[in-house]
């Protein structure tokens, strides 16, 4: 029993912490998460660059006319039309908010808290439909109520989701006839 007694003894135990390696880990995964950060910000900002041919956003008219349709949800961020990862940063297109949704017979009108609002005038409306998906952002097939418009020499198509998404199809039902008045009076 006696050897037994004295290996145990003779135990010493391990340190706990080696806390310059510690330290030393922690600072060099803050530098490499802030170069992250920093590569991505700067990429955002060269793609604004990029799409500094974009003209600026229309304004709200004065008097915008009797709402046909309003809805509050949240605006998930422009592209190119037909390029549902191609997103448009510039004029604040990019930025992810709430929004609250007018519909009129001037256009649709895009208020947003915390990022630029603005207005796609009737004439600019180019189709309306259901999607799954705008830049980086998917949902069930429905789930978007994307809106393609033209805006300088671009057709744009911007993401919404409403708190209530069962109105959506009334949204698109709403766009669309708006858009074949529009064509149909234009013809004449």
């Amino acid at each position: 029993m006696t050897p037994v007694i004295l290996l145990a003894a003779e135990k010493k135990s391990a340190e706990v912490t080696d806390w310059a390696a510690r330290v030393g880990w922690l600072v060099g995964l803050a530098l490499f998460v802030a170069l992250v950060y920093w590569l991505m910000r700067e990429g955002w900002k060269w793609r604004g660059t990029l799409q500094g041919d974009l003209p600026e956003l229309h304004t709200s008219p004065d008097d915008l006319g009797a709402a046909k349709l309003s809805m509050s949800g949240r605006y998930h961020g422009s592209t190119t039309a037909g390029q549902w990862l191609d997103r448009i940063v510039a004029h604040g297109l990019g930025t992810r908010s709430r929004v609250e949704l007018t519909l009129t017979d001037a256009g649709l009108d895009v208020v947003r808290p915390g990022a630029t609002d603005f207005f796609i005038p009737a004439d600019a409306l180019r189709e309306a439909v259901l999607g799954k998906g705008i830049a980086g952002k998917v949902l069930t097939e429905g789930g978007l109520l994307v809106v393609t418009w033209a805006h300088g020499e671009r057709l744009i198509d911007s993401g919404f989701r409403s708190d209530r998404a069962a109105e959506h199809t009334e949204w698109v039902g709403a766009i669309n006839s708006m858009i074949n008045k529009t064509e149909t009076e234009g013809a004449r």
